[in-house]
This record gives structure tokens, sequence and C-alpha cells, in this order.
């Protein structure tokens, strides 16, 4: 019996001792082949400890492993290196088996981020502005498809605002404080560098920042996280650009602990997609890095993207119906080419200071100092010259647009309908040429400066010289085995600098600098301090500011980690200034447009917390909610900075809650995620600049519209299923739903110059208040609020490999007028409501439009070869394959500001200001052919 009771207390005592190791275990394949991988270096980032997988890809940790939340690193020469968050718990064996890695030369999902980045340049309609930066990272299947099969039209994560998604390098954050969003086109171009990323989704829990709604990602470009190699890449594409090279080089960690990768591209083409579309980019990276001992790390990083590239229109449907969805408004031919009026230069260059302190195995700072400075410009053309003729402005030029309403059909439809030769003429002219007539404009300059006069149509260009300081800290430290604490603080500094300059005075020699439509040379007067100004190429002119902006964030968030059960919660708190200065002295604000404005100040603050819940391996329940508040952006703040220090009225933060709930499936066979979401923004403002007709007199007011106090609500689900059907054949499908309105009646203003035609349509100092805007429940034009796909993907063991989908898109809306929403709609200028009001026409007339359902097919594949160690691949996709043709989005057109001006044109077969839409591309390529050694 003693020797029982021995051999039991043995065994127990045996038990408990294993069941107390810490330690990682796992093994790696090929994703193609399904074979173990030799050699492959595993290794905690951060942290001096790393093992090669054996000759059946199996890996252990057993010794000295870090606890609480790490990034472990799966890397090999000749494949695409993988970055895994790990939570490590003191007494537990944390198993990874089967981690695929697929070889660098098909690398798909960079491939796609890359043509996807610099399709989102081309748009300004806004705010989907490449959330496919935003989610290529993501091993999720919803978020890849959300990238790489939805971006084309527009499809919006969660209906959201892309500036409800953070973006770092190195930990600096990279959203711009005029509108909240990422500049992309800062770094474009570079995308060798850019593959290391980190990406929460929605509220996870981010250790860089408190993050948004739509979660946060890092992009690492420190050398010594780049795989060592090089890379030459060439490609071809109809889509944005034409042509494209890039060579990239990483040393990897030398033996004298220094570091460097170096990476340049060059971006081209006549004209992408659209007409005249003009691509001219160029890409510089430089990093540089000194690993000091296993405690300290600096790094240096310079980025260089100057990109220039031109415009594309929004047209009217009877526009596109004459020409087709190629067409462009915005050029025409001069000496023989194809000259862009819109044109957007962005030179922005970004330099990194970062020290990485390791203090010991469960404390790390980070100490980041980040600059950024240079321009952004966009320009257009100006046809308002004059000429000062006994003190009174006269002259000016027409509308050089090829597609202003006065030269369309419907316009003589309209205007002359006893006489449909003018109409039939119109049509005529448009069809043959339809293009802005540069020739025009330099002989107008011309004859004008020939008889002593100015130049009635210039070029410029709208500039934005922005200079910004970013210094933040970071701190992650486990307390104990189970909570890992992270924190931080953010300030930054911003000025920026706001002017129009003379880029072409199209043959002229001067420009006068006033504003033609004023009732007086006093109010005219664009600088008081400089009347009647001539100015020449290169000089400022319009308009000239200064905004100064500064913020400093705080945030703190614990992260807690025991067996089935994981949770956090984060707090923030910020603190924002905006302050405009006035450079120049605005005639029509005299008293409010010089000198420094107020001083706004806003105070913001976070709050959210998350549970997952780990019924087994296969099994997952997650759930998050968050609550924020922060500063309005600067676009939203200033009801127009270009001529005075006016604030949105009732001004205050935004506020928004949100919540998600999801449940995640994990089998040797099939990986699914089932997500539903809710989020609602309160107090938030809108600015937009426009001509509307019928708001009190009989002529068309340049107005500045506010949409204040708006409430917006979002809500759906998502799914994402992939099956692993056979070792070469994986099946896919993603169902996206939503439902995203206004959720109240904003309150709506009008601001304008306080001349005598704004008096008389019942405006006091350029101010008038409408009421609210009827805009519950109507649909945010924000894309597709449905979406689905469906594919497969073959891989051959001989490299090769295929895939198509089928993409289908629903519940697309016009953006809607709120003026016409508005008391404006159903009142005379009189204040009486329109004798003739007829509630059921009304009704159609602001009924909303919802555009066609529609399906697009891609194909993707590709080919890699092994010659020694050089690794070729190759990559072909075709987007839209049927060339279907349809929507992607538009906008009521502001000009029908009431009742009787939108019956009436709404009433013509063609109406004259009839929406304005921008299409999809039809079918487009994209061929990639690259060498990495």
């Amino acid at each position: 019996m003693h020797k029982v009771f021995s051999f039991i207390f043995f065994c127990c005592h045996t038990y408990c001792f294993y069941a107390q190791e810490t330690g990682v275990k796992g093994s790696v394949m090929d994703a193609a082949t399904f074979l173990a991988i030799e050699n492959v270096v595993i290794s905690f980032e951060g942290i001096p400890l790393n093992t090669l997988t054996d000759s059946v890809g199996v890996f252990s940790f057993t010794k000295n492993v870090p606890l609480g939340t790490q990034t472990l690193r799966v890397s090999k020469d000749g494949f695409v290196t993988k970055r895994f968050p790990i939570i490590v718990n003191k007494g537990g064996i944390l198993s990874l088996n089967d981690i695929t890695i697929t070889r660098d030369a098909p690398n798909t999902d960079n491939l796609f981020l890359i043509t996807l980045s610099d399709d989102e340049l081309n748009t300004d309609t806004g705010s989907a502005d490449n959330i496919s930066g935003l989610l290529g990272a993501s091993l999720d299947v919803f978020q890849r498809t959300a990238a790489f099969e939805f971006s084309a039209s527009f499809f919006r994560m969660r209906g959201l605002d892309s500036n409800h998604g953070k973006v770092l390098i190195n930990g600096i954050e990279m959203n711009k404080a005029f509108n909240g969003r990422p500049q992309w086109s800062n770094w474009g171009g570079i995308n060798d560098v850019l593959r290391n990323q980190e990406l929460t989704l929605g509220l996870s829990p981010s250790r860089y920042g408190f993050g948004g709604v739509l979660g946060t990602t890092n992009i690492d470009v420190r050398p010594s996280q780049s795989r060592p190699g090089g890379r030459l890449t060439y490609s071809s594409s109809n889509r944005s650009y034409s042509n494209r090279l890039l060579a990239t080089y990483a040393s990897g960690l030398l033996k004298n602990n220094w570091a460097y990768t170096l990476s340049l591209g060059r971006r081209w083409g006549n004209e992408g997609y659209q007409d005249a579309t003009v691509y001219s980019a160029n890409s510089l990276f430089v990093a540089v890095e000194k690993k000091i001992n296993d405690s300290h790390s600096l790094n240096f990083t310079g980025i260089y993207t100057p990109n220039r590239r031109g415009k594309s229109s929004p047209n009217t449907q009877e526009v596109y119906d004459l020409k087709d969805i190629k067409y462009n408004a915005f050029w025409g031919w001069q000496d023989g080419n194809k000259r862009n009026s819109r044109i957007k230069e962005v030179i922005e260059p970004i330099f990194l200071l970062n020290h990485f302190w390791t203090i010991n195995k469960t404390t790390t700072i980070n100490t980041n100092v980040g600059y950024q400075f240079g321009k952004l410009g966009n320009s257009r053309l100006d046809y308002n010259g004059n000429d000062l003729i006994d003190g009174v402005p006269q002259g000016g030029g027409s509308n050089p647009s090829p597609t202003y309403y006065q030269k369309l059909p419907s316009y003589f439809e309209r205007n002359f309908p006893d006489n449909p030769g003018l109409a039939y003429l119109a049509l005529k002219e448009f069809q043959s040429d339809g293009q802005i007539n540069w020739h025009t404009m330099y002989q107008a300059n011309i004859n004008n400066a020939q008889h002593g006069g100015n130049a009635k149509y210039a070029l410029y260009e709208d500039r934005v010289d922005d200079s910004q300081l970013t210094i933040n800290f970071i701190l992650d430290t486990a307390l104990n085995d189970h909570v890992i604490i992270n924190a931080g603080i953010n300030y930054k500094k911003l000025k920026s600098e706001n002017f129009a300059e003379v880029q072409d005075l199209l043959g002229g020699s001067s420009y006068l600098d006033i504003d033609p439509f004023a009732n007086t040379i006093d109010e005219a007067q664009n600088d008081l301090l400089n009347p009647n100004r001539l100015v020449g190429v290169g000089d400022k002119f319009k308009y000239h500011y200064n905004i100064d902006s500064s913020s400093i964030k705080v945030y703190a968030q614990g992260q807690f980690s025991y067996n089935t059960i994981d949770f956090y919660c984060t707090a923030s708190a910020s603190s924002t200034n905006y302050q405009r200065e006035g450079i120049y002295q605005n005639g029509g604000f005299p008293n409010h447009s010089l000198g420094k404005g107020e001083r706004l100040s806003f105070n913001g603050f976070g709050l959210k917390g998350g549970i997952t819940y780990k019924m087994s391996g296969k099994h997952v329940f997650n759930a998050n909610a968050g609550f924020i508040s922060r500063a309005p952006f600067i676009q939203n703040t200033y009801s127009n900075s270009r001529e005075n220090h006016n604030v949105v009225p009732n001004i205050s933060e935004e506020r928004i809650v949100s919540f998600d709930g999801s449940y995640i499936l994990r089998s040797s066979i099939v990986q699914a995620k089932l997500t539903g979401y809710f989020t609602k923004i309160t107090d938030a403002s809108q600015i937009a600049f426009y001509f509307a007709d019928g708001v009190g007199g009989d002529n068309a007011i340049f107005v500045q519209e506010i949409l204040q106090g708006i409430d917006k609500k979002y809500f759906g689900a998502e799914l994402g299923i992939e099956a692993q059907i056979t070792s070469t054949i994986k099946l896919k499908g993603v169902v996206a739903m939503g439902q995203y309105t206004y959720d109240n009646n904003p309150n709506l203003f009008l601001t304008t110059e306080p001349n005598k035609e704004a008096e008389d349509a019942g405006f006091i100092d350029g101010f008038k208040d409408f009421g609210t805007s009827t805009l519950k429940n109507y649909r945010l034009g924000n894309g597709p609020q449905n979406a689905y796909s469906i594919g497969f993907e073959y891989r051959d063991p001989d490299f090769w490999w295929f895939g198509a989908t089928a993409n289908f898109f629903a519940n697309t809306y016009l953006s809607i007028n709120p003026l016409t929403r508005s008391s404006n709609f159903n009142t005379d200028f009189d204040g009486n409501p329109f004798p003739d009001y007829d509630e059921e026409l009304a009704r159609e007339l602001l009924r909303q439009e919802q555009f066609d359902d529609y399906m697009v097919i891609n194909l993707i594949g590709g080919k890699s070869w092994k010659l020694g160690k050089y690794y070729i691949g190759l990559f072909a996709s075709v987007n839209n394959l049927l060339d279907e043709v349809y929507r992607t989005g538009g906008f009521e057109q502001r000009r029908n500001a009431n009742y009787r001006e939108l019956r009436d044109d709404q009433a013509l077969e063609t109406p004259v200001f009839g929406p304005k839409y921008w299409y999809g591309r039809g079918t487009t390529y994209f061929l990639n052919l690259n060498l990495s050694f």
C-alpha cells in the first residue's frame, strides 16, 4: 500500500510539474503544397529569442518564453513573412499547428493592395478613400474581400468614412487633421516595404493607441523586421497608370547590428481608364536602423513620393448618354496633346525617428518623432478676369467647361422649345468635340493684352502647404501572467498655409485680383491691404490664410487573458485647438478676416471594452462596445475659412456609440465569422459650397451650406466563410448587409457675402437660418449598402494558381440635397407657401434615387518559378470581365432649391440640372512580373 501511494504521489507531482510548464509549439507548412517546411525562423518581435523548424516543420519554445501579449514572427527566404499576435499564459502550452506561409513571388494580397492604393487616389468624392489600405493586412476572408473585391465599387466598411480608422507608420499616426483621413498618396509606390502590418479590426484593442470604430493599422517599416534580399517589379495596367517599375533591397540585420532598406519606384501613364487622366509618380524610401544593444534600437525613416495625376469629372446622365462612361470634361486638345485642367499634385515628404527600448522581458517603451511637410495642390480654371475701367470691373470670360448647362441640348430644349434646331446644333457640337477649348482662351487673353488689358482666363492651383510635428510615447508592460497594460501619449502640432497660386495666364501677362460679382469696389477686394492688385504666374491671390492646430491625446488600456475568457477596457482623453489667421483682409468681411481669429478648443474622451469567450478551439464568441467623443475636423469647423473667421453655429464635439458581436468558427476545413454591428454618430456637422437658385431671390447666389447637429445610424451584419475543400481548392463566400441612414432632422444654415443681392434674398449680414432639414430615414449616399461575393481559388502544387469571384452589389443611393428638404422648398420669396404646391408631386420630386443592382466578375491568376536562389513571379488580374456598366455614386445638384425650380426642371425629358453620377470602370487588367532574390 505504501508503494501504491508513493506511485500516485509521484504521478501527481509529475503532472503538476508539466502542467506548470510554459511554452509555445507548432508547425509550419507550404500554403500551396501543404508540405512541411524546414529551417523556418520563428522569433518573438522585440525579444532575442528564436528557433528553427525541424525536418518535419515542427518548432517549440520551452525556456525563457515571454509571458503576455507577444508578436510571433514566421519568416524564411523566398516566403512571405507572417506576424501573429499571441498571448502566452504561465503554466500553459500554446499550440500553433499547421501555420501556412506563401511563396513570395505570387503574393496576391500585396499585388492587389498596390493596385487599389493607386486607384483610390483618383477619387475626390471622398470618403471611401482607400479602406482597402486599412484591411489589406487582414487574414479574415471578409476583410480581404472588402479590400480586394468591393473597393472598386466604393464599398465602405460598415458604411463608415475612412476617418474612423487609424493608420500609423512605426507608431506615428498618419490621419490628416483637416478631414481625419489617411493621405495614401504620401506613401504610394513603396508597397514592398509596407508589408509588415499589424491590424486590429473595429473596436478591438491596439497597443498603438485608442483607435477608431474601423480599427487601427500600424505599418512597421523597420529594416530589421524586413525580409533580407531584393525585389524588382514591372507592372502594366489600364486602371490608374500604364506602367510601373519598383526596386527594393533590404539588408536584414548585419553583423555590426546595422540594417537598412532602400526602395525606388516610378509609375506613369498618359491616361488611365478615364480620358486624359495623366499619371506621373516617383517614390523613394530610405530606412536605417542601429541595434545598439539588446535593450535599445534606433531607427530613421525617410519617405518621398511626389505624385501628379489628372482628375476625372462627375457628369449628368445626359452627358454620359451623349458620350460614354470614359468621358472626362476636364481636358481639351492643345498642340495635339490632351491637357487636363484639373491636376492633383502631392509632395509631402515624411521623416520618422523611432527609439525602441526593451526595459526587460515584460516592458517596452517606444519613443517616436515624425515630421511631415510639403504641398497638396489642385488646379482649376478661373474665367472671371477683369479690367478696371473708371473704377468699375469690366470684362470676364465665359465658363470654359464643355458641360456647362448653357452648352448642352437640355438647356435649349427648356428655354427655346419652339426652336428645336438650337438643341440639335448643341447636341452635334458636343458629340463632335465636347472638350475644353484651350485655343479660344489663349486667343481671348492675347487679344485683350494687345489692348493693354488683363487676362480673362487663368489656370490656378488651390494650395495647402502643411508642416506637422508629431511626438508620442507608447508603453507596453505585462503586470503578471494575465494582465497587459498599454498606455501612450501623443502630441501633434500643425501649421497649414492655404492660398491660391497662379500657374498659367494662358497668353496673358497679368490678372486682376478682385471678385467681380461684388456690389462695390471695396467689397470686391480679395485683399484690402493690396487693392486692385495685378498678379502674375507664381503669385498668391484670391485667398491666403493659416490654420494652426494642436492636439494632445492620452490613452490607457488593460488586456486580461484567462483560459476561456479574455477581456479588455480602454480609456482615452484628448484636447484639440484650432485657430485661423487671415493674411488677407477680405473686402466682403473686412472685420472678420484679417489676423488671428478666436482660438477654438474641444475636449474629447473615449471608453471601450470587449470580451472574448473561447468555448473551445473551434468556437469563439466576441463582443465589443465603445463610446467616443472627438473634436470636429477642420474641414467641418469653419463655414468659409477662405474668406473669414466664421465658425459653424453651435459647433461641438462629435459623439459616436458603437458595438458589435461575433461568432467565429475555426476548423481544419472551414473558417467562418458572423458579425452583427450598430453605430450611431451624433452632433456631426457638414459644409458644402454651391450656387443655389430659388433661395428667396431671382438670381443664383453662391452659398455655403451648413448642416449642424447631424445624427447618422449604421447597423447590419457581416458573414465570411472559406472552406478548404481539397488540398488545392478553396471556396469562399461573403455577405455584407447594412442600412445606413440619417437619424434626425439637422439644422440648416446658409451663409454668403453680405451684399444687396443677399439682403434681397432674406440674408441678414450674410446669414440665413432655414430651420431643420427633414433628412431622417433618408439613406446615406455612401456606396453599396449590401454586397455579396462568392468565389473559388485553385492552387496547383507546381506553383500556379487561378481564382474567380462573382460580386453582387445592391442598395446604392444618390446623395440628397438638404436644402430642398428644408422650409425653402415650399416657400415663395415673400415667405408664404407656394399657392400651386402639390403634396403628392412634391413627395415624388423628393424621392431618393436608388441605383440598379449589378454584378461584377473578377479573375486572378499567377505562376512562380524558382531558378537557383531567384524567384520569378507572374500575376494577372481582370476586373469586371463582362464589362458591366454601373453607377458607384452621385449627388443631386443644389441648383434647384425650391419646389417650382425642381418641378419645372424635372418635367423635361432631360433635366438641365439632373443629378451628377460616377460610374465604375469597365473591363480592366493588371499585370505584374517580379524577380526576388
